[in-house]
């Protein structure tokens, strides 16, 4: 039982005991500011229109009943409209044994409402990059943080398989490709398949020197430039089904997957459902002849089909081309019905970047117009770029920092950085390796899950392996230390998961624990506000607080039996709740470091 559902009850009563009125106001808790005494705090305006007093009298009667009325209320104190509570220590007590007890602390049930979450959505012309990271590990973490406040989670992923820069790669393979393989390049079949979309860029602007040589001008070279025509006369071929063309796409695609697979497979995401533009983008044509006869869609003099969406403050949309073609909002608007059709989700998430902000605002618009039930489901988590020290990146021009090597840098940086600190020699060479994987990878998530996704950030790789500070090293190291504590109170025999006798805690303890507390609510807030963000910050708080109890409080060496059983409780419930809150955003913590 939650505090707020404990107290709700008490406050009612004292509303209808002291002011004559049954209380209709929800009772909510928050956390209290950390320059005032207290724990929980009940904003008591809501409540002033029945007492007919000032904030800080309704206050005060409030806090009085409580004091007389329950039994954990130890003092309170009223700052303007704020109740802030200080609870009794053996309340806290009790409530670490719960956290140490439930295996389900800080999950919600189910609440019956399925949402699919879409990240990733890579283009097959091109391994991930640095930007593919933090669309991953987000879209992963928020489906976890979703799954853990009761709902069921499809996770999926739209794969962009088809359109002119596919074939911008198809057609530089063609040409100079000699039949290379990922085998005979020894290279993952992503970065193949990559390495002709930057050939391509550069033979363009080679092609485009030339003809500048002989008189044409740009806009002439942008729109005749002969590689850029045989590239959509590919696509004009691959849309007409040639076996040809359609062979050859099979076959670097397939490659493409391959690279893919080990990609995500060392990212640590997974996915419940795959979707393909090739099978998607002609989907939403039908809901475009639905919309002109329900009036919703609209005729231009050329053929082509709009919508006006002027009475929702936005412009006219083009939803289909006047030659009978698909824009992009078409097919989103036939994968959002097909999602719909497969899975009746309550909630559509698209983790896109904030550069598509206004496209995911039409979208939502329009299946609104169309009397869609999911309409009002559709959420973009809109999210900022991410940067380097050395600027921004440009697949075409090969200035992309690549996914996979990234990934392999961080995890090179942490062995180095663990091979100079020393403390090594009792690891078997795996588990050694398996640790470092652990800490590299770990740290590159921590870092970019740990910024506000709204936010634009710049990624420090030497930063983000630091052990002091806001890291996730730091965290996975404080869970290390408690595990270590942990093991040698079992190998003392030491009996510390029954109860113990009531103790009066110290304030380190107290604040440890007053924190734990908060992780059901920063998990209900994260999800609300898809931000894993707020549980990342929330477990780099809780080992704050842990270390700063360690480094007062004795544990093993405590002499009364009572004091120490307790900060064994409060170890255990604090290495479940950081190994807890790190699985969500996706990220192992080790047993020992």
């Amino acid at each position: 039982m939650t505090l707020d559902t404990f107290l709700s009850p008490f406050v009612n009563e004292c509303i209808t005991s002291c002011f004559q009125v049954d209380n209709k106001e929800p009772v909510v808790l928050q956390a209290t500011r950390k320059e005032f005494e207290g724990s929980h705090t009940l904003v008591v305006f809501p409540f002033t229109k029945f007492s007919k007093k000032s904030p800080e009298e309704t206050g005060k009667i409030i806090g009085e009943y409580l004091i007389n009325h329950t039994s954990i209320i130890a003092n309170y104190n009223v700052i303007k409209g704020f109740l802030n509570l200080t609870l009794k220590d053996n309340y806290w007590q009790e409530f670490l044994e719960t956290v140490v007890s439930d295996s389900n602390f800080g999950r919600q049930p189910d609440n019956g409402l399925t949402v699919m979450v879409e990240y990733s959505s890579p283009n097959t012309n091109k391994p991930l990059h640095l930007g593919h990271l933090r669309n991953n590990f987000l879209g992963y973490a928020v489906a976890q943080i979703l799954e853990a406040n009761g709902y069921a989670v499809i996770k999926a992923n739209l794969i962009n398989d088809r359109g002119i820069h596919i074939c911008k790669s198809m057609l530089a393979y063609t040409k100079y490709g000699n039949n290379e393989t990922p085998e005979s390049a020894n290279m993952k079949g992503d970065h193949l398949v990559g390495k002709y979309y930057v050939i391509f860029d550069k033979a363009l602007k080679e092609k485009a020197s030339e003809l500048r040589e002989l008189g044409w001008n740009d806009e002439e070279i942008e729109k005749n430039n002969p590689l850029l025509q045989e590239a959509q006369d590919l696509l004009r071929r691959w849309e007409a089904n040639d076996p040809e063309v359609l062979s050859l796409w099979n076959k670097m695609n397939s490659w493409v997957y391959a690279g893919f697979e080990k990609t995500y497979k060392r990212m640590g995401v997974k996915f419940d459902k795959y979707y393909y533009e090739s099978d998607t983008y002609l989907l939403g044509k039908g809901i475009v002849e639905e919309g002109v006869a329900k009036g919703v869609f609209y005729h231009k003099e050329d053929n082509s089909v709009w919508i006006d969406l002027a009475p929702e403050g936005l412009d006219q949309k083009l939803v289909l081309r006047a030659d009978g073609t698909s824009v992009y909002i078409t097919q989103d608007m036939g994968t959002a019905d097909l999602k719909y059709q497969e899975f009746g989700i309550d909630k559509s998430v698209y983790v896109v970047g904030n550069e598509q902000d206004y496209h995911f605002v039409v979208l939502k618009n329009i299946m609104k117009r169309l009397d869609r039930v999911y309409a009002e489901g559709i959420y973009h988590l809109s999210y900022g770029m991410v940067d380097l020290p050395s600027g921004k990146m440009k697949s075409r021009e090969g200035t992309v920092v690549d996914a996979d090597d990234l990934m392999q840098e961080v995890v090179n940086e942490v062995a180095a950085y663990s091979k100079e600190s020393g403390k090594l020699d009792d690891f078997e060479e795996n588990d050694l390796n398996n640790l470092f994987e652990t800490l590299g990878i770990g740290a590159l998530k921590y870092y970019l899950l740990k910024v506000d996704p709204k936010k634009r950030m710049l990624f420090n790789p030497q930063e983000s392996i630091d052990l002091q500070g806001n890291t996730g090293p730091y965290i996975q190291y404080t869970h290390a230390r408690i595990k270590s504590v942990l093991r040698k109170a079992e190998q003392l025999n030491l009996d510390f998961l029954t109860n113990s006798n009531s103790v009066l805690l110290e304030d380190s303890e107290k604040d440890v624990i007053v924190w734990l507390s908060n992780f059901e609510s920063t998990i209900k807030q994260a999800a609300d506000e898809y931000a894993p963000s707020l549980v990342a910050n929330y477990v780099y708080e809780l080992a704050k607080l842990f270390n700063t109890f360690y480094n007062e409080l004795s544990v093993l060496k405590e002499t009364d039996t009572s004091k120490m059983k307790l900060r064994l409780q409060l170890c255990l419930a604090t290495a479940k709740v950081i190994k807890s809150a790190m699985l969500l955003l996706g990220i192992d913590v080790p047993e020992r470091m």
